[in-house]
């Protein structure tokens, strides 16, 4: 993927964090359980830190170019996708069984912010 679709990537991610806010506060605040308000909040806001940290790592990557940026970048996208996006699933349609996809998007989450500490230390004088 190139420098410029992941900037894209990282602004459309931020984006549709925002959006997703205030659609939990204006949308869903009357139809979900304080429990469900809160899994959405939690999903907001891995969301929208995730995609300032790819905006982060696309821009470190652009200054110095390294293997471990790319992978971090590839693995906070994932995050997002897996961990925001299953606890957004489970709030709207109540599927449970997609649960156990969660962790794996918090952990890709974890991944993203090593490879950035091991590609900072390898590559950053």
């Amino acid at each position: 993927m190139t420098q410029r679709l992941r900037i894209f990537f990282s602004g459309i991610v931020l984006f549709l964090g925002v959006g997703a806010g205030a659609f939990g506060a204006h949308a869903l605040q009357a139809l979900l359980s304080p429990r469900e308000i809160e899994t959405w909040k939690t999903a907001v806001l891995y969301h929208l830190i995730h995609g300032l940290g790819l905006l982060l790592v696309a821009g470190l990557e652009q200054l110095r170019p390294a293997r471990g940026m790319r992978l971090a970048w590839s693995l906070m996208a994932l995050g997002v996708l897996l961990f925001s996006g299953s606890l957004y699933l489970i709030v709207l349609t109540g599927a449970r069984w997609i649960g156990p996809v969660t962790p794996m998007g918090g952990v890709a989450m974890m991944l993203a912010w090593l490879a950035v500490a091991w590609s900072g230390f390898r590559h950053w004088k």
